[in-house]
């Protein structure tokens, strides 16, 4: 199995570093006791809407990874995490725009239990990868703590998301294990091409020994039978 994609070791870094700077905004633009319609609101959104984008596009950079017999649950765990991004997505582009979200309100069975299926295909994801041995035990657990803290009380948002920081910092790291694993395999393929090499032209070599041979020993037999005719 190779080694983490750079599309997985940023996006796993990237997207919950926007996350805390949405809390970070967020807290900033409360601090009169009304939140929208400032600019820390709206560059708050902005950072949040770009860190829901990377989160699906570490969702989907995930399932590959995800270990041969379970790639079916991948994928819908990944189908899953990209529902619950667009619910998100959905949301915070109503929140930016007013007239987006007269024109079009998210159903309200997505307004409930949409936005939950992120999370749920992400949880999915990261047990899929501790199967794989690829993300350690704690991943999810911190994971499903982070967001647990979100839901409980959106203030905790900036906590929350070094949380999650935490949860997918182990996919931030190259993967050595893997890449020697790989780099082996790859040296074994190159020793035994070498060696169906040499043992091909030991082949060709041999088969040139013997007919450069045979014509000398079919001489030597004709001159035999010659020498036994003179003697008898």
């Amino acid at each position: 199995m190779s080694s983490n994609s750079v599309i997985v070791r940023r996006t796993a870094v990237a997207a919950p570093a926007l996350m805390f700077g949405y809390g970070v905004l967020r807290f900033l633009d409360g601090r009169d006791g009304d939140r929208g319609n400032g600019p820390a609101w709206d560059a708050g959104h902005v950072a949040f809407f770009a860190a829901m984008v990377l989160f699906g596009v570490l969702a989907v950079a995930l399932r590959p990874i995800a270990p041969a017999w379970a790639r079916r649950t991948g994928t819908v765990a990944a189908t899953l995490a990209l529902a619950g991004v667009g619910c998100f997505l959905w949301v915070i582009a109503g929140d930016l725009s007013e007239g987006f979200r007269e024109a079009a309100p998210l159903p309200e069975a997505l307004r409930t239990g949409g936005a939950a299926l992120f999370p749920l295909g992400m949880l999915m994801l990261l047990g899929l990868l501790v199967a794989a041995r690829r993300a350690p035990v704690w991943s999810p657990l911190l994971f499903g703590a982070g967001i647990a803290a979100i839901t409980v009380n959106l203030d905790l948002l900036p906590i929350a998301s070094l949380v999650i920081l935490a949860a997918l910092a182990p996919l931030a790291r190259r993967d050595d294990a893997a890449d020697r694993r790989d780099d082996a395999h790859a040296r074994g393929g190159d020793v035994a091409g070498r060696g169906g090499d040499v043992a091909g032209r030991g082949g060709r070599h041999a088969a040139r020994r013997y007919e450069n041979n045979a014509p000398v020993r079919e001489v030597s037999r004709e001159a035999v039978r010659a020498h036994f005719k003179a003697a008898i």
